[in-house]
């Protein structure tokens, strides 16, 4: 199996910009390539699956549909919760993003976005559902993951413990 092309199971470096709505919202400049496991859901799939196949220091223009990025955006993905609900030691104010516990005990993100007296209202979509993502993308490296990263399917970056 050659090693010169993006393909499932072998980690890949990528340089990348993402732009939404024409506003840089992210990019690898300043903090170095991004490094993801190919094949195992560490990127949004749509960027992933368009990846496959490119060569070291091929750069590639992405566009990813909301359905194969953040997912679309959920009218019902919200919920009021009392104000007594929180900790009071919380900044309960518009645009906070937390992170709740739901009964499973899974994490999840939730932003307010709105208070009354009585209830706040949080948004449990992610920040760019329903948004088309515009990647420029350029794969720096590809290299063989180590047994531990395959083990648990995704990239072990120096100094960062999962």
């Amino acid at each position: 199996m050659s090693k010169d092309t993006v393909q499932d199971g072998l980690v890949v470096s990528m340089d990348y910009k993402l732009t939404v709505d024409g506003e840089v919202l992210d990019s690898s400049d300043g903090q170095g390539p991004l490094q993801f496991l190919a094949g195992y859901d560490n990127i949004v799939p749509g960027l992933e699956r368009e990846m496959i196949g490119m060569k070291i220091g091929e750069s590639k223009d992405v566009v990813v549909s909301p359905a194969d990025g953040y997912g679309e955006f959920d009218e019902e993905g919200f919920m009021d919760v009392p104000r007594s609900d929180f900790p009071s030691d919380l900044q309960i104010e518009e645009g906070v993003e937390l992170s709740v516990t739901d009964d499973e005990g899974k994490n999840q993100y939730a932003r307010i976005e709105s208070i009354t007296d009585e209830s706040v209202r949080l948004d449990f979509n992610h920040p760019l559902a329903g948004a088309e993502l515009h990647f420029n993308v350029k794969v720096v490296a590809l290299r063989d993951p180590t047994k531990e990263e395959l083990d648990h399917g995704h990239v072990h970056e120096e100094g960062h413990h999962h």
